[in-house]
């Protein structure tokens, strides 16, 4: 089976805690939004990570400047991350097969993969695959195509690379609803992930390596309004429904219900649970769908506490939480999902071998 060989994370330097960003959205706003205030609040969210410090969001910039500040950061945090995932798991850049990069919030061509080749050592015959559009279902999806990319070459490596820049889409003159929701919820973040084809040799490491048993990806029909961006000559706005919540707990348990049939297994018999924080009300969503009652995404409202929502970003923080949670593990069952624009579920069950 492919296996999670490892995950790094990385952050930009910019840190804002939550109530600094809830009086600067009063400053910016003012009076037009105070009904939305309380959304700062109820999002649980301690503080987040920023590309751009806070005055630069005070004035309006052409959508051309604010996409060169993401390509700029984002390679950057490519090459901490896919040099520190290389040094982590021993093994060379050069060493990696194929590339999977995904980030849906900021535009580049050549990718940002093809600018990273030329920054650090990569194999000149590196397989590329860039993934935009999937948003916050992206960091799983992107586990599951890695991983059925190494089952058709079991002795190769493929790596993924998420960069999601949600503050550098921020819209100053939007005082729609859900503007101001985006400006309490998102964060900046970045990941890279090790995905081993079977014959890949494990290491011994300070962290667990689970099998990925099986995936599931599901797009609904008629949803393409509940999530995702209008683009405008501005940059990206963002489309938020209120149904999402709801949608999340009509659709979840029948999802899960059956990737884990195909194993003979039910919710009961996941131990360790990697869902995507949409955010608290969707997090609720997912606990009343599945009936989890004992904390089991206590590592997901941690992650959303201490970094927000960082698209398909942030599974991998609440992934690398795990890995080092269950490093004795045998035998349990772990399962990571997200949904995103589509609309759409990424699914990918885990196994601690």
């Amino acid at each position: 089976m492919p296996y999670i060989a490892g995950v790094v994370t990385a952050t930009p330097p910019h840190t804002l805690e939550q109530r600094d960003a809830k009086l600067f959205a009063t400053r910016l706003f003012g009076d037009q939004i105070q009904h939305l205030l309380p959304v700062f609040d109820n999002a649980r969210i301690d503080e987040r990570h920023f590309s751009a410090e806070l005055e630069w969001f005070t004035e309006e910039h052409p959508f051309t400047e604010a996409n060169d500040r993401y390509i700029e950061t984002a390679l950057a945090l490519s090459e901490e991350l896919v040099t520190k995932l290389a040094s982590q798991c021993g093994i060379s850049t050069e060493d990696f097969d194929a590339i999977f990069f995904v980030s849906t919030t900021g535009l580049s061509t050549p990718s940002i993969d093809a600018r990273l080749f030329n920054r650090i050592p990569l194999k000149r015959h590196i397989k590329r695959i860039p993934i935009w559009g999937l948003g916050c279902a992206a960091g799983v999806g992107a586990i599951a195509r890695a991983s059925d990319y190494v089952r058709a070459f079991p002795t190769h490596r493929a790596i993924v690379v998420s960069i999601e820049l949600c503050s550098l889409a921020f819209q100053l003159n939007d005082k729609s609803k859900s503007n101001v929701i985006a400006a309490a919820l998102f964060g900046d973040g970045a990941a890279a992930c090790l995905v081993a084809g079977d014959e890949v040799p494990r290491k011994s490491q300070d962290y667990s390596q689970p099998s990925i048993i099986r995936t599931l990806s599901t797009i609904y029909p008629d949803t393409l309004d509940v999530m995702g961006w209008r683009i405008t000559s501005e940059g990206f706005k963002i489309v938020l429904s209120r149904d999402i919540p709801s949608i999340v707990t009509s659709l979840v348990k029948e999802n899960v219900e059956e990737l884990l049939s195909e194993e003979g297994l039910n919710s009961g018999d996941i131990k360790y649970f990697v869902a995507h924080p949409g955010g608290v009300k969707v997090m609720e969503a997912y606990e009343k769908a599945l009936s989890l009652k004992n904390g089991e995404l206590h590592n997901s409202y941690a992650i959303l506490r201490r970094f927000g929502n960082m698209s398909s970003a942030t599974v991998f923080f609440i992934l690398e939480c795990v890995l080092k949670e269950s490093k004795s593990e045998k035998g349990a069952y772990g399962l990571a999902s997200a949904l995103g624009p589509g609309f759409s579920s990424e699914l990918v069950l885990l196994k601690w071998d």
